[in-house]
């Protein structure tokens, strides 16, 4: 079984390459960046901004081989603050383009849909097509999850990807809310975990 590691910055462009191709086909990306080609180019962009910004927020794991990655922010943490937008504007704007009102559309509505409160954030998971389908998505989850319980605390994630829900109620998520993004965008999955007692 493929060994879950915190992911150290040497790391990094691993991850940036495991996320860029499992949101590929993310029903959100795909409305801002209809252009397969232009999503792909800017897929890779967004994750250099993501992953160094969210493992200094909470932590960023992965699948030893690369098979998967998933970015947490920690409690309190879910929401960047004005240092963390500032930091990350400039090369957004470089890597979405005249896509970018969309992305900040996408972004509002998930900020204005998020829970107050303490919890764990799942911020992005994903797997190399290659490797989908073969328990690598659970397996990341739950190692995170894992420390969640142990201090108590529940976990958060959203989703615009109708097929992921069931596998998040199988790992203990509950749909808590559901919405869907003005102007035609697409429709989220808010979910919670509680933190499990057993």
């Amino acid at each position: 079984m493929t060994e879950i590691v915190a992911a150290a910055r040497p790391d990094h462009p691993a991850l940036i390459e495991t996320l860029a191709q499992a949101f590929q086909t993310d029903p959100a990306l795909s409305w801002i960046l209809p252009d397969p080609e232009h999503r792909a180019r800017a897929l890779r962009g967004l994750f250099r901004v993501l992953v160094p910004a969210d493992a200094r927020a909470g932590t960023a794991l992965r699948a030893a081989d690369d098979e998967a990655a998933a970015l947490w922010r920690a409690p309190g943490r879910a929401h960047s603050g004005g240092l963390e937008f500032l930091r990350t504007v400039i090369p957004l704007v470089a890597t979405f383009g005249t896509a970018l009102p969309r992305g900040l559309k996408v972004q509002a509505s998930i900020d204005a849909h998020r829970p107050k409160g303490r919890f764990w954030y799942l911020h992005y998971v994903g797997v190399r097509p290659g490797h989908q389908g073969k328990g690598h998505g659970g397996r990341i989850i739950r190692a995170q999850t894992a420390i969640a319980d142990a201090e108590g605390l529940p976990c958060w994630l959203e989703t615009a990807t109708a097929g992921n829900v069931p596998l998040y109620e199988r790992l203990g998520f509950s749909i808590a809310m559901e919405w869907d993004v003005a102007g035609g965008g697409p429709h989220f999955w808010g979910m919670m975990r509680e933190p499990s007692r057993g």
